[in-house]
């Protein structure tokens, strides 16, 4: 092997001393193929070059950081291009040998809170300044967005990814898309597809059926792929019915360039896929970020003619194409300094929308700044910007909820302000955090501080309401602890019971801010608060924003993205899942064993397989039709501290589809903005049907009291069709459909009949 390596590093040097050879323009490229050697092909199609695993994901060609390049070519004037993570900012490296300067970018707003706001004109905006960050340090592609679905509660990647919905999920995507490449530089729509557990990631087989295959798992990037046309998409690690997602011509070639009319070029996730050749034969044209060993199988595999040399040339054809769009290859020079104080405003301005709030009883919020408030939790002193792995962001700062009390005018309660302060000074959080950064793993505990009793009875008789956080990080690589991050620990728990149990007896209010990347048990604790507030992982201006929601200064508007159930247990996923109901641990043998074939596929159910028994009920599709009581708090939910009502819906034929037009007025005594949900109820037919779907959706600008707008949202003929597996075609069947327009999924505030022939 150490000598096959020798001769193809020989051979990739021995490039022929020609000095008349075609340097890469964009009306050139298949004078550029014709004159590459097979070393050269192989090259470009073979990223970065990682020397092992543990080089996967960090690279120091180009941009420190980075992670990982389009290798260039200069004997042929192909420059090397540097790919880096999203995709809640760009993730570099924010210091470099030599360079007393530092590079921070902007933490934004995790996906899901993202898709929490609901306002795609904002989701885009905030593109457009993530995407100037990538453009002014130099990196042509940005790895973002995420748009896999949040079919289970547990994923530990769900914070990367937008909605339960491939409606919403879709419509997101294409917004940060669009808004990112107005700058001039790439992106790449992941993890193409179905890729929707972490553990075993690498090797499990996703068994689903065709029809929740279309129309769940696929339709979300269908939706992105021909409203935005990314530059690039990536491949998923996992299988797909024992097909490997980078290596499936279907998917990447039959659907994707066939079916949806993709242009841009495929690449797999970082170590992804098997054999090297197959992922060239079904239309993944990169391998990143590649390795040696990878290099040789591929050029083995064009000298002994496994692989086809039509093959290679289509790969570095899209390729080059791709290159010749890059900034790297204009000749842009970035100017290292992007304006993230201009794109901190931006990034809480979303923020702000993204907040959902979940319960306000007695009218608990929003509290007033000349009130004291005495601040419990590890969480409101180590706020939680966002996630781990890939998708974490080396950003400036990030404000803390107890700095954002003290922006926002609030006194804290001086006793309970200092214990957190000494607590969080001997403990140094416990979570080896180095200057504001998460490592790549994190197993972050839930707080483990036992507040005094009588701390808390002295709070509850001098300040005069109390606010609670609660807080939950995870991230790539591992999936999320039913016991430890789902529910709450012994400790939170008791936290709560005294906190509420203490300031209800004097008459006082207490609100729980939720610092998460996703869902956790609600239903054991939440009638001993007054208010909640779901902030998700709001970015470096989490504690600015929360402030701003408490004291009123900002009405809340977020909607949620995600059905949260009233158990775990009630999830239609429950039961195929790699936590709880796993046969046993997960260990990265079976992977070894898998791939070297020493094991079958399907060994350990939810490791190696999962079944995706729920077919297309998923999330509220699955609750509205069959459970609608285990649901704690609907999709699309999310209340204001203002009312709004739903006047008048009109649904009117138009070329394609209808024009469902909505008359909003705000009913209530302050500002606020709301958002109109489209579902649609098809008629009894051949097809099983949800009781309802999400089909369009549009949030109001920020209305007056007493101000009314009119909403005016699009419903194609095409959106209503359901795959048939038996005739492998999109059907939609005749009779009447019923439009209802909602503020969440459970809610049937206006309702029209469409009859559909």
């Amino acid at each position: 092997m150490v000598n096959v390596l020798i001769t193809a590093l020989l051979l990739l040097n021995a490039i022929p001393e020609v000095t008349d050879v075609p340097q890469l323009r964009e009306d050139n490229i298949h004078e550029v193929i014709s004159a590459m050697t097979d070393e050269e092909k192989c090259t470009l199609i073979v990223g970065g070059r990682a020397k092992s695993f543990n080089g996967i994901g960090h690279t120091n060609t180009g941009v420190p950081g980075a992670a990982s390049v389009i290798n260039g070519i200069p004997r042929l004037g192909i420059p090397t291009v540097v790919l880096a993570d999203g995709p809640a900012g760009l993730r570099i490296s924010p210091t470099r040998e030599g360079d007393p300067r530092t590079f921070y970018c902007t933490g934004y707003p995790i996906a899901t809170m993202l898709s929490s706001t609901w306002n795609l004109d904002l989701v885009e905006e905030a593109g457009r300044n993530m995407g100037n960050e990538v453009l002014e340090y130099g990196v042509d592609i940005l790895l973002a967005p995420g748009a896999n679905i949040h079919r289970n509660p547990l994923c530990g990647r769900n914070f990367e990814y937008y909605s339960e919905d491939p409606l919403l999920t879709g419509k997101m995507a294409a917004a940060m898309i669009n808004g990112i490449e107005s700058n001039g530089v790439g992106t790449s729509l992941k993890h193409f597809a179905v890729n929707n557990q972490e553990y075993n990631r690498l090797s499990n087989d996703a068994i689903v059926s065709e029809r929740a295959l279309r129309e769940i798992y696929l339709r979300n990037f269908e939706i992105a792929v021909k409203e935005s046309q990314p530059w690039t998409i990536m491949t998923s690690y996992n299988f797909i019915n024992g097909e490997h997602a980078a290596e499936s011509p279907r998917l990447l070639t039959d659907i994707l360039r066939g079916e949806w009319g993709f242009e841009g070029a495929v690449m797999t996730d970082w170590g992804g896929g098997y054999d090297d050749a197959a992922i060239v034969r079904a239309g993944n044209e990169m391998i990143q970020p590649g390795t040696d060993e990878r290099y040789i199988n591929l050029l083995t595999a064009i000298k002994d003619g496994s692989l086809s040399r039509e093959a290679v040339d289509r790969a570095v054809e899209r390729i080059l194409q791709l290159v010749v769009k890059t900034p790297k290859f204009k000749g842009y020079k970035p100017s290292e300094a992007p304006d993230l104080k201009e794109h901190a405003k931006v990034c809480k301005k979303i923020a702000d929308e993204g907040v959902v709030m979940l319960k306000n009883e007695g009218a608990a919020l929003p509290v007033s700044t000349d009130q004291e408030i005495a601040l419990f939790g590890v969480t409101s002193y180590d706020f939680i910007a966002g996630g781990t792995g890939s998708g974490n962001v080396n950003r400036p700062y990030v404000v803390d909820l107890m700095s954002g009390l003290s922006n926002s005018g609030f006194r804290l309660e001086p006793d309970v302000d200092a214990f957190y302060k000494e607590y969080m000074e001997d403990e140094k959080y416990r979570r080896n955090r180095i200057n504001g950064t998460n490592p790549w793993y994190v197993d972050r505990e839930p707080a483990i501080e036992v507040v005094p009793v009588e701390l808390i009875q002295n709070a509850a008789e001098n300040a005069d309401a109390a606010v609670i956080t609660i807080g939950r990080v995870f991230g790539e690589g591992k999936d999320r602890d039913y016991f430890h991050s789902y529910l709450l620990s012994a400790r939170e728990q008791e936290l709560i019971d005294c906190v509420s149990r203490s300031f209800h007896a004097k008459g006082k209010k207490v609100s729980v801010i939720l610092n998460c990347g996703g869902v956790i048990d609600m239903c054991s604790w939440q009638d001993k608060a007054d208010a909640i507030l779901l902030c998700w992982q709001p970015g470096q201006e989490g504690g600015n924003t929360v402030a701003s929601v408490l004291c009123g200064d900002v009405n809340p508007s977020g909607h949620l993205p995600s059905t949260i159930s009233v158990r775990y247990e009630l999830e239609p996923t429950a039961d195929n899942f790699p936590q709880v109901f796993a046969d046993k641990p997960f260990n990265y043998s079976y992977y070894r064993q898998i791939k070297t074939k020493k094991l079958p596929l399907h060994t350990v159910r939810n490791i190696d397989y999962t079944n995706y028994e729920e077919g297309i009920y998923v999330g509220y599709r699955y609750f509205n039709t069959f459970a609608p009581k285990a649901v704690a708090y609907p999709f699309g939910f999310g209340l204001s501290y203002t009312e709004f009502d739903f006047k008048k819906m009109d649904v009117k034929p138009a070329e394609g589809g209808w024009n469902v037009s909505v008359t909003v007025e705000n009913t209530g005594k302050v500002a606020g903005k709301d958002v109109v949900q489209v579902y649609v109820k098809a008629p009894k037919g051949e097809l099983d049907k949800p009781e309802r779907e999400l089909k369009g959706f549009a949030k109001t600008p920020e209305l007056a009291p007493g101000e009314s707008c009119e909403l005016s949202i699009f419903i194609s003929h095409d959106s209503l069709a359901s795959y048939d597996e038996k005739s492998s075609s999109w059907v939609v069947e005749k009779g009447k459909y019923t439009f209802v327009a909602a503020q969440d999924a459970s809610d049937n505030s206006l309702k029209a009949k469409v009859k559909v022939d």
